[in-house]
């Protein structure tokens, strides 16, 4: 019998197994996302995401050892105020509860990266991203004046030691803003990370529920972008890389890989993923209810998001995945 030629297929023992694999994980490349709340003291977990805690000011620093002793060496805070008000005003106060935790992070782990996220949704008392302009009974965010506060929100963050700014509030013209602002107090080294095509998206449940930021009337549709969209994504990145951000963002992960695909073919900055709230809850729930292995899960959607062209990712899985880089799992 004459033998075909035909390429062969790789043999998929475990060393050569690794040594083919064409997609390779850093724990240098997760971010994981703490939340800091102004009225607490000590740890609470959070009911909607399993696994997950509010911080106090006293025990932040918790947050930062457990990412270290994992060998994540990255976080993004989120703050609950205290008080709220129309205009977010703690959002930007020398004392406010993310100025407060940089400093305590920075006081203990200088070199730890501290990421912060500039927005007004957790800090107003009506839930949304902005200034709101009211018509009657109908309302809507005012961009430009929003874009004042952001400005002074992303300063008071860089002047706590805040290593890098994350604007999530979807306005316009708001990475030139943040940069002009910072550049002008003498902070041109704190680097910009631009939620740059964040969708109007059904998975920031939880979330909303963790940093009570739920919009008390409307929605946000108005500014986030509409889930129908791709062709969309490449203008807000391309926008933002003009506007001088240093990473661009797609936002959520698993149900917009083809966007991260083609941002990260089209743009040369870093790219972060950031996988959502309701993309880490359903896991949960699946994993609790029986239904799937956990762990095995958390590897294979973290590795779709990198092999789509993420360069890092915002992950609530970010100790887990660390671990199982380091043991070999995934990596």
């Amino acid at each position: 019998m004459e033998l075909v030629n035909r390429p062969r297929r790789l043999r998929r023992t475990d060393c050569i197994r690794r040594l083919n694999r064409e997609t390779r994980l850093s724990v240098d490349s997760l971010i994981y996302p703490v939340f800091v709340d102004e009225t607490l003291s000590g740890v609470r977990p959070i009911e909607s995401m399993p696994g997950q805690n509010h911080y106090g000011l006293d025990r932040v620093h918790e947050a930062v050892e457990d990412c270290l002793n994992a060998g994540v060496n990255h976080c993004i805070l989120f703050g609950l105020p205290a008080r709220k008000d129309a205009c977010g005003s703690s959002a930007w106060a020398e004392h406010g509860v993310i100025q407060e935790a940089v400093r305590t992070i920075k006081a203990t782990f200088p070199d730890f990266t501290v990421i912060t996220d500039v927005c007004m949704c957790e800090y107003t008392d009506h839930g949304h991203c902005g200034i709101l302009r009211r018509h009657g009974h109908d309302c809507d965010v005012d961009n430009d004046e929003t874009l004042e506060y952001l400005a002074k929100i992303a300063v008071s963050h860089a002047a706590a030691g805040a290593d890098m700014v994350a604007p999530s509030d979807m306005m316009d013209g708001h990475v030139a803003v943040l940069r002009k602002a910072l550049d002008k107090n003498g902070f041109q080294d704190t680097a910009i990370m631009a939620y740059s095509a964040k969708y109007a998206s059904a998975f920031y449940g939880p979330f909303r529920a963790a940093a009570g930021s739920a919009p008390s009337l409307g929605d946000r549709k108005g500014y986030q972008m509409d889930p129908h969209n791709r062709k969309e994504a490449l203008r807000e990145c391309a926008l933002d890389a003009a506007e001088g951000a240093d990473i661009l963002m797609v936002k959520p992960a698993l149900s917009y890989l083809d966007v991260i695909r083609e941002c990260a073919e089209t743009f040369d900055l870093p790219l972060c993923a950031y996988s959502v709230s309701g993309e880490y809850a359903m896991i949960k729930a699946a994993a609790a209810a029986g239904l799937v292995d956990e762990q095995r899960i958390m590897c294979e959607t973290a590795l779709s998001i990198f092999r789509a062209g993420a360069n890092m990712l915002i992950t609530y899985y970010a100790q887990e995945l660390a671990k199982a880089i380091y043991m070999g799992e995934i990596g």
